[in-house]
């Protein structure tokens, strides 16, 4: 027994056996801090991320065990609207300015057909995705609003087309799926249909309201009595990883608020509903969910549980139930005890794991950039609410 354990640990950096024993064997926490700390390092950590390439995009990753990766085209894209929310609610414009380099960038790479490469910057051969051009939207919508550079509404208009001309008639994208992923059909892409209503919301052009629709209909017929959906995860459709989980919770209460699709929301809450009922006392969910919501997994995925987050505090505003609201503090409270405000190490401080513990099947041994993107969405969203009730008549 010692020999296989030595074996399997032997491989690992310094800093990857650290975190290993402190996450395993002593269940390490970190100071919960005020939303501004954590805030503050999460958007550093964003610059850091950005700063570490020879280019302008996101390093996805930093790895424990090898260090910075190289940039993400998808998850550069959807950072934008986070660090340009935040730049505001900071009044510092240094992260409006590294927001709009990012979209300077993703404009530069978005291939001549309008779409956006699957994986990341150095990913061969260059593949079109519909996943990754759909989080693009956003940053190329929220650039668009805060400078009203043609730039960014034509590069959302050429990918916004590309995606509408290669929907399938049943609603959902069975082409240009990545390579990355395990399967061909995606509940999940309905964040991409999400982003679409962005495009929408300026061009009002019908073909892209008549793709949300569809795609709307058929991810619909995806979700089980329990409010589960099936075809939703990147590798184990039968056991989907809260994050996936999260991205389609997420879009369809995005389309549902954008178009007033009453019957898109009440999909969402549904699913939303039976999460809160497998929260653990804690705050945190399992990594993974079964077709009854049985937990499949012994880690959280921080990722998934950050998203969940946001759809509860969403539906908290929508509803006023408080049950919503309450699983929402509780799992960012979780979340800002995972987050090391403290190390020295510039990709460990204020970086999220992709799982506690870290060697969970999520993002093994590495700080992922869309988990703190996802974890500032659901702090400045908890700001945002609470302010509201203080001061509702504002």
């Amino acid at each position: 027994m010692r020999g296989k354990c030595s074996l399997r640990i032997r491989p690992l950096s310094k800093y990857a056996y650290r975190e290993l024993i402190k996450d395993r064997l002593f269940r390490v926490s970190y100071g919960v801090l005020s939303n501004d700390i954590h805030l503050k390092e999460s958007a550093e950590w964003l610059l850091r991320a950005q700063s570490v390439g020879i280019d302008n995009g996101v390093s996805r990753m930093y790895s424990l065990l090898s260090g910075w990766g190289p940039s993400y085209p998808e998850t550069t894209g959807y950072i934008i609207p986070t660090l340009i929310e935040y730049s505001k609610l900071s009044s510092d414009k240094r992260y409006l300015n590294h927001a709009l380099e990012m979209a300077d960038w993703l404009v530069e790479i978005q291939l001549e057909g309008g779409g956006v490469m699957a994986g990341t910057v150095d990913a061969n051969p260059v593949t079109p995705t519909i996943f990754n051009t759909g989080q693009n939207l956003f940053g190329w919508m929220a650039a668009y609003k805060e400078t009203k550079d043609e730039k960014y509404l034509q590069a959302a208009q050429k990918a916004a087309s590309w995606m509408v001309d290669a929907q399938d008639e049943d609603g959902c994208w069975s082409r240009y799926h990545s390579p990355f992923a395990g399967y061909q059909v995606n509940t999940y892409n309905v964040r991409s249909a999400f982003g679409l209503c962005g495009v929408y919301e300026i061009t009002e052009e019908p073909k892209i309201l008549a793709s949300i629709n569809k795609n709307v209909e058929w991810v619909l017929l995806q979700q089980n009595a329990k409010g589960w959906f099936a075809n939703n995860c990147l590798s184990k459709n039968e056991t989907p990883l809260t994050h996936t989980i999260g991205y389609t919770i997420e879009g369809l209460l995005g389309i549902g608020f954008a178009l007033k699709n009453e019957t898109a929301i009440n999909a969402a809450q549904k699913a939303a509903e039976e999460l809160l009922s497998v929260q653990y006392p804690d705050g945190s969910l399992s990594g993974l969910y079964d077709e009854n919501w049985q937990p499949k997994a012994s880690w959280v995925c921080l990722t998934g549980l950050a998203q969940i987050a946001i759809c509860w505090w969403l539906l908290y505003r929508h509803t006023g139930n408080h049950s919503f609201k309450d699983a929402a503090l509780m799992a960012d409270n979780y979340l800002k005890s995972k987050q090391n405000t403290e190390s020295k190490n510039p990709g460990i401080r204020g970086g999220i794991k992709g799982s506690y513990p870290v060697n969970g099947s999520y993002g093994p041994y590495q700080y992922l950039n869309w988990a703190v993107k996802f974890f500032m969405d659901a702090l400045m969203l908890e700001q945002s609410i609470l302010k509201e009730e203080m001061n509702p008549f504002q």
